[in-house]
């Protein structure tokens, strides 16, 4: 019996849900699959959802979003079927994984909880794709799963 399909996702792909950007359409889709007691299991670390808050918190610095709608897109991000996994459980590896490639820790976590879950990591950061392109890492960009 097949295990069901799984993924990690980062906060660049979480983001896309709350503000229209490119690819925010690709997010809609990706998340719309079976979650629950479906099939489809998404796996975040627990930072996913930091790292989202301080990016609509920007928004709301620079560009005039508003607070109250921050506040909403943290619930609707909350609200989603994601699997939680502890950042502190991640951190030994994720510090090894961020020396070796010249990463932040934080882009080191969801490469940890990738290879925690056995399940492929899918960015928005193309950066973070070019950095892992040469390694065991399955890291697949948000752009080509159009």
């Amino acid at each position: 019996m097949n295990s069901p399909p799984r993924y990690v996702l980062d906060a660049s792909v979480g983001i896309k849900l709350c503000v229209k950007e490119p690819l925010s359409d690709v997010v809609e889709s990706l998340l719309a699959g079976e979650g629950a007691d479906g099939n489809v299991r998404r796996y975040v670390p627990d930072l996913f959802f930091v790292e989202c808050a301080n990016v609509l918190w920007k928004y709301v610095m620079r560009y005039g979003y508003s607070a109250k709608d921050a506040q909403r897109n943290i619930m609707l991000l909350r609200r989603l079927d994601l699997m939680v996994v502890s950042s502190e459980m991640l951190l030994p590896e994720a510090i090894d994984i961020a020396v070796a490639h010249s990463i932040s820790v934080y882009d080191a976590c969801y490469l940890a909880a990738a290879v925690a879950v056995e399940a492929p990591l899918i960015t928005a950061d193309e950066r973070l794709v070019g950095c892992t392109k040469n390694t065991t890492y399955r890291v697949y960009s948000l752009q080509h799963l159009c």
